[in-house]
């Protein structure tokens, strides 16, 4: 069978915190976050060789050992209808996987976790959980009942998971930021990740100056206090 991966990075220390990972790219996202920068994967991604599937899993044996897990990203993996087929692939070489996912199909994300297939998940959240900010930072209309159920599956059934976030300061305030982390107040972990103008989706976010590490600390401590709290119920913003 063959798969459309499009990028595959040997060794990272970075992408899944507290283990070595390998990490592969598939193709195509159903969002147009205006300060993607991942967006050539996305609009174009014919432009890059697919890597085939054998090649990777030969990498993968002769690192053996060293390597924990490998990590799926993109694009958007769930959108790929042959997930499961090669997640099924990837965990017979005894390797744990890692998703990240935007969280827009959440039953695919269910039934994943669900059959086992997946160690740890990593969901973006793009912003407070109302359909207004949400699909302001998504660059589409986004359904927000979806956004929600993801998030609850994975309080549900995740074995292992964390929330994301790119803090672009044209898009989201601290205000914007403390009513997120109290919507997913109880969860596992909220990570503030810093905005890079360098190579965007729309072109006017590289005239956006991030915020200053600082100041990104400083909401990732606030966040860090809220998300501290005894697990709630969700609830929509209003």
């Amino acid at each position: 069978m063959s798969f459309p991966i499009k990028g595959f990075i040997e060794t990272s220390f970075v992408d899944w915190p507290g283990k070595v990972a390998s990490v592969m790219f598939l193709p195509r996202c159903n969002f147009r976050c205006p300060y993607c920068h991942n967006y050539d994967l996305v609009l174009n991604p014919d432009q890059f060789p697919t890597v085939p599937v054998q090649h990777i899993l030969k990498r993968l044996r002769h690192y053996g050992r060293w390597i924990d897990g490998i990590c799926i990203t993109g694009g958007e993996p769930t959108l790929f209808p042959d997930l499961r087929q090669l997640i099924v692939i990837l965990r017979s070489e005894q390797l744990l996987i890692k998703l990240d996912t935007n969280g827009s199909r959440p039953r695919i994300l269910k039934r994943l976790l669900q059959d086992g297939l997946i160690d740890h998940v990593a969901m973006d959240v793009k912003a407070p959980l109302d359909p207004a900010s949400y699909s302001r930072c998504s660059g589409v209309p986004v359904t927000i009942e979806h956004i929600q159920e993801s998030v609850d599956i994975l309080r549900t059934h995740a074995p292992s998971y964390e929330f994301r976030v790119t803090v672009v300061p044209a898009f989201l305030t601290r205000n914007h930021l403390v009513r997120l982390a109290h919507e997913l107040t109880g969860a596992a972990k909220l990570t503030l990740q810093q905005f890079s103008p360098l190579h965007t989706l729309d072109p006017r976010c590289k005239n956006i100056p991030p915020y200053a590490d600082g100041e990104i600390h400083s909401m990732q401590d606030e966040v860090n206090r809220i998300m501290s709290l005894s697990s709630m119920p969700l609830k929509h913003a209003v």
